[in-house]
């Protein structure tokens, strides 16, 4: 999935989804564990309708007193094995950066092709 395909609002993202059975769009917001989902019978309502859950699952936490979840903050750990350990570790030495930003890079290329 490229970010190209996501749709974005105050923060959120959702990739847009469609289900010829149902005849619908739909998506959920991402990154979050609330689910909160939202759904068109045409497209050109579908951002609208994004927005629209986004908008009231913001003011849904304000009302009962809940922190809204937000994206991710960019802090999680991996677990790898020793070996692999190793030779990032040797890697980042060798190009001169850090191991965390080894990681980093090598993730961007994974996910942005």
């Amino acid at each position: 999935m490229k970010n190209s395909d996501l749709l974005h609002y105050k923060g959120y993202s959702t990739r847009l989804e469609y289900s010829a059975e149902d005849r619908i769009f739909y998506g959920t917001i991402l990154g979050i564990s609330d689910l909160v989902d939202f759904q068109s019978e045409n497209a050109k309502d579908l951002e609208e309708q994004f927005h629209k859950a986004v908008d009231e699952y913001l003011e849904f936490c304000r009302e009962i007193g809940k922190e809204p979840q937000k994206e991710y903050n960019g802090l999680f750990n991996v677990r790898i094995s020793p070996e692999l350990h190793r030779q990032l570790s040797q890697f980042a030495q060798a190009e001169g950066v850090s191991l965390n930003k080894a990681v980093e890079q090598a993730i961007r290329t994974m996910v942005q092709g």
